[in-house]
């Protein structure tokens, strides 16, 4: 479908039906293919995401980065993307979720060219910043045209189980592949990789998704974009200065408590507002707030985990980056198959409710195992079931806590829900890290440098937010009682 046709705000699925009767293709099979090109957006974010990790030394060495500002291309690209996602999301309602996936998809490949080609470390570090600010505006779409494409119930389940399996695998893939292409090819293949899929899924989304109708005299709300977007922003800041340089440091201390000032300013703005960027109303279902609090606190979890078990393999059991890579398959495979095949049938049995606090019970117990592990240890014994059963628990939380962010939510406002949703997770791991980092090295450095001893902190810790997370999410969508 070209751009001059243009569909009303929730007609997605109808306009795509409708296009692929006029052009002779199977309705089920437009729709499958849509949902396809969606779902390749995001992995190829996710992606980029992890891609660029394992390709920093040689990064480093290359373009000869002073160590304090290595962190700034891992730092800059999720200060951009966590501190727009709102206000990318909400602009995807106003002007139309599909405009702005194209605008932010070619911005992303046009900074990912940047990246690869930067003569310089300044070069590169711009380049991340634009990257993650591009990215910031292709996430929320991606939920919406989901939202969109699929209405409540089976397939949209279904829909947002192979959508987050589709993250887990962009990201696994990543750690994966930035090892190999950093070997054999060199880094800067790690950002080429992203332009050539970038004009194939452009090319392809203007041909398959209809364009929508902009929502007539709507305003984007400029105070709360401002003061959301500084908030979170100087958050991610505060927490990476604190956890390099510790939270007694004063760019951290300021940064953090500028961010409170902020955040605070954005609650008075949105109640005063008359087009709030986030309407109170939607923050008002207790099922909604309950699944963002938990994607909020298992996105600490599911960051520590990832980060101290690398690094657990690395450097006591000596794993190669790119065996740390294929170490973690088996659990991107698990939680894939969760995501796309046992979530979607649980959960119209069991009810969202239950589906996630098991979810999040069971990331819990995936700790407990990973907390086991010692100098002596072993990924057969020590890690590979510590991370099956935490990939598993993932792959209900995810796809669940989606649906229950998405559930009831207007064409207005299912990129502003999408964008919730996605902050929620980026902020949840960079507080993680930020705090679990900070506690690893404390206990490291009190038990005279035993670096397993920081992990399994980390992880016992995680097993304390994990249970908060349950109990949160037990009293937020516990059921209503009869008569009320």
């Amino acid at each position: 479908m070209t751009d001059d046709t243009a569909v009303p705000p929730g007609k997605t699925a109808d306009a795509v039906s409708a296009a692929a009767g006029h052009a002779g293709t199977s309705p089920v099979l437009k729709l499958g293919l849509a949902l396809g090109l969606v779902v390749a957006a995001q992995f190829v974010l996710q992606l980029d995401f992890s891609i660029v990790n394992i390709a920093l030394p040689t990064i480093k060495r290359e373009l000869h980065f002073a160590p304090a500002d290595l962190q700034w291309i891992v730092t800059g690209y999720a200060l951009t993307f966590g501190s727009l996602l709102l206000f990318g999301g909400r602009v995807g309602d106003l002007v139309g979720h599909r405009r702005v996936l194209l605008v932010g998809l070619g911005a992303f490949g046009v900074t990912s060219l940047a990246a690869g080609l930067s003569p310089t470390s300044i070069a590169l570090i711009v380049s991340r910043f634009t990257q993650g600010a591009s990215a910031a505006f292709v996430a929320p779409q991606a939920l919406a045209i989901i939202t969109d494409l699929f209405p409540e119930g089976a397939p949209r389940t279904r829909a947002l189980g192979i959508f987050q399996g589709a993250t887990a695998a962009g990201a696994s893939a990543g750690i994966v592949l930035g090892g190999v292409f950093t070997e054999f090819i060199g880094w800067r293949s790690v950002f080429l990789v992203n332009p050539p899929i970038i004009v194939v899924l452009v090319i392809a989304i203007r041909r398959v998704l209809p364009a929508a109708t902009p929502r007539a005299g709507a305003r984007p709300d400029i105070a709360g974009a401002v003061s959301a977007t500084a908030s979170i922003a100087l958050l991610i800041f505060g927490l990476s200065q604190g956890q390099q340089h510790g939270f007694t440091n004063t760019s951290a201390v300021a940064a953090l408590a500028l961010a409170v000032l902020l955040g605070a300013a954005f609650v008075v703005v949105e109640k005063r507002g008359k087009a709030p960027m986030v309407p109170l109303p939607v923050l008002a279902d207790p099922a909604r707030r309950g699944a963002l609090t938990g994607v909020l606190l298992i996105g600490a979890v599911v960051a520590g985990y990832v980060y101290f078990t690398s690094l657990y393999l690395q450097d006591v059991l000596h794993f190669s980056p790119v065996v740390t890579g294929l170490a973690f398959i088996p659990a991107t495979g698990t939680v894939m198959l969760t995501a796309t095949q046992v979530a979607r049938r649980v959960i119209p049995r069991f009810g969202v409710r239950k589906v996630l606090l098991a979810g999040l019970a069971i990331t819990a117990l995936g700790q407990v195992w990973l907390f086991t592990i010692s100098d002596s240890g072993s990924y057969q014994v020590n890690v590979l079931g510590g991370i099956l059963i935490t990939a598993f628990g993932m792959g209900l939380v995810f796809p669940t806590a989606s649906v229950a962010v998405t559930a009831g939510v207007g064409p207005g406002q299912r990129g502003l829900a999408g964008s919730l949703f996605v902050t929620a997770q980026q902020v949840g791991q960079a507080i993680g890290l930020a705090v679990l980092a900070t506690i690893a090295a404390a206990v490291t450095n009190g038990h005279n440098g035993s670096l397993v001893s920081g992990y399994q902190a980390s992880f016992l810790v995680s097993i304390g937010i994990s249970v908060v997370a349950v109990l949160i999410v037990a009293i937020q969508m516990r059921p209503a009682r009869p008569g009320r």
